[in-house]
């Protein structure tokens, strides 16, 4: 069934529904994404237009959420892309993937399940100046 594949790459999967302008001059990087508390921990799939942002927020227990309920502060795999609809397509699709599909997936690219936060927000040098 389409989109239940987890072979299934991004760039062969965003052809599938959504089309976007040729002309689109508004493309703003937006990202699917999965937190955890620990490896092969509980897990949350998000989407996002930023995902610096959504992911401090998580780290900081903001909101009642799930994640705060269960302590997802390690962002452990991503995925970018240059639409909103592609990036909320690709969430839909995974939501329906098992568990242990979602855990390959994040083990493909990341198998020490190393919170990858600092990869796209480093720490700060201000302490250093």
């Amino acid at each position: 069934m389409l989109g239940l594949d987890p072979s299934i790459s991004c760039r062969r999967f965003s052809g599938l529904r959504f089309a976007p302008p040729e002309n689109d001059v508004n493309l703003e990087p937006s990202f699917v994404y999965l937190m955890t508390n620990k490896p092969r921990g509980t897990l949350y799939l998000g989407v996002t237009a930023d995902l610096v942002r959504r992911v401090s927020e998580h780290k900081l227990g903001v909101g009642r959420s799930f994640t705060a309920r269960y302590n997802l502060d390690k962002l452990v795999w991503f995925e970018t892309f240059d639409h909103i609809e592609l990036a909320i397509q690709r969430e839909t699709s995974i939501k329906r993937w098992s568990r242990d599909w979602k855990i390959e997936m994040v083990e493909k690219d990341n198998p020490n399940w190393r919170d990858l936060f600092e990869d796209i927000h480093p720490p700060s040098f201000s302490a250093e100046a």
